[in-house]
């Protein structure tokens, strides 16, 4: 029993070899698209994070990634447009998990070009001053797709992901609805 369970190990590890794996640390920033139906005007504003990803293959890949996020968002009444009501700074871990096709080259390529989507969660460990943690729901799920551009060690993503979660649990007189959001990062590919 023990030499078999050696035996599905060693060929789990080399095939992990064979496809390949690219450690991508990753910063970047993000553009927050407030979609609700209340009173008033909801609007998102200019957001950052960082984190790391793991690509595993070569023409087509799976690349989780974990990253610490900051977004925010404003609520103004319809009574006072000028000042906003209530900010929500929220500050979480974003978890994606991304499938890709490179379009041009691979993961072992000088450049290539690439296609990417699938799922995230985003949980909420901060909401700042304004905001009870309890009425903002966590996690937060979304759908994303974008594209990559390889150059060397060097990378940039632009990706654009849907929310299908509200962001609020419940608020009597607002309603921030969704959080869609446009993501710009770069960083370096770690060839293993």
């Amino acid at each position: 029993m023990k030499k078999t369970f050696l035996i599905i190990l060693a060929c789990l590890g080399l095939s992990h070899v064979s496809i390949g794996q690219t450690i991508k640390p990753t910063v970047g920033i993000n553009f927050t698209d407030v979609v609700g139906n209340g009173e008033g005007t909801a609007s998102g504003r200019t957001g950052w994070q960082f984190g790391a990803s793991v690509a595993f293959g070569k023409k087509i890949y799976v690349e989780p990634g974990i990253f610490y996020q900051s977004k925010s968002a404003e609520f103004s009444s319809s009574d006072n447009l000028t000042q906003p009501d209530l900010k929500a700074d929220l500050k979480g871990i974003r978890v994606p998990f991304a499938l890709g096709y490179n379009l041009i080259g691979n993961s072992e390529s000088k450049a290539s070009l690439r296609l990417f989507g699938g799922p995230s969660g985003f949980f909420v460990i901060d909401t700042g001053d304004d905001i009870n943690k309890d009425d903002i729901n966590s996690p937060a799920w979304g759908v994303f797709a974008g594209a990559g551009l390889d150059i060397w060690i060097l990378f940039v993503d632009v990706s654009y992901e849907w929310s299908v979660t509200d962001v609020q649990t419940s608020f009597t007189n607002i309603d921030f609805g969704k959080t869609n959001g446009l993501f710009a990062n770069a960083g370096i590919r770690i060839r293993l």
